[in-house]
């Protein structure tokens, strides 16, 4: 019996991951690299604990990767200040559905604590989550489980009991390896074939989440 959902939050409920992939394909070419944007979509979600050694293995030691985080991460943050946080639509939906069937909701993200708590405040559902967890509450960010564990720990329930939503890849295998039901919500992309022994479902809106969390 499901009790417990539990969210990534970029490509979930706020829309940043456009922003993400596109800065990377901008500021790598700056820095005199061509790199695809598949590689950047293999990267949703990854922690830089990972992400940075796979980038140093395939473009070599000389990638300057602190600069490129940074380059990254300042100009999101000019973007998000000039045009906002961009609520995924149907969050406040299935937020008010999971509260009316008695289930627990929580927040698993990537993204560190102080900017996770200002987006989630900013599109106005930061008060409606029971936990929000980040990469800043555990050792290993994804794809290894522990976010989605630390987040079943604190809500008190079996990861057997929840459902994880997720965007990624990344986020579904670490949601899995968690123990976790997954349903994937795509944002970027489709799910990829190799992906798919992990779902539980797969719903095209957010909302249908609700749906899953009664049958599951």
């Amino acid at each position: 019996m499901i009790k417990a959902v539990i969210f990534d939050m970029d490509g979930v409920l706020i829309d940043t991951e456009k922003y993400y992939i596109q800065l990377g394909m901008d500021i790598t070419k700056e820095m005199g690299y061509e790199i695809p944007r598949e590689v950047f979509l293999s990267m949703r979600s990854l922690n830089r604990k990972f992400s940075k050694p796979m980038l140093l293995e395939k473009y070599g030691e000389d990638f300057d990767f602190e600069y490129f985080h940074a380059e990254r991460r300042k100009r999101l943050r000019a973007i998000l200040e000039s045009r906002g946080i961009e609520k995924k639509p149907g969050v406040d939906e299935v937020l008010s559905i999971l509260k009316r069937e008695g289930l627990q909701t929580a927040v698993a993200t990537a993204t560190d604590m102080e900017r996770a708590s200002s987006y989630l405040s900013q599109i106005g559902v930061l008060e409606k989550f029971d936990r929000i967890l980040s990469v800043s509450n555990v050792k290993n960010g994804k794809p290894m489980p522990d976010v989605y564990l630390e987040a079943c720990r604190q809500l008190e329930k079996e990861p057997s009991e929840c459902i994880a939503v997720e965007d990624s890849p990344v986020g579904v295998r670490s949601a899995y390896a968690a123990g976790l039901r997954v349903v994937m919500v795509p944002d970027l992309t489709q799910p990829e074939e190799e992906i798919q022994p992990f779902l539980s479902g797969v719903a095209q809106r957010l909302p249908e989440v609700a749906e899953y969390a009664k049958i599951l």
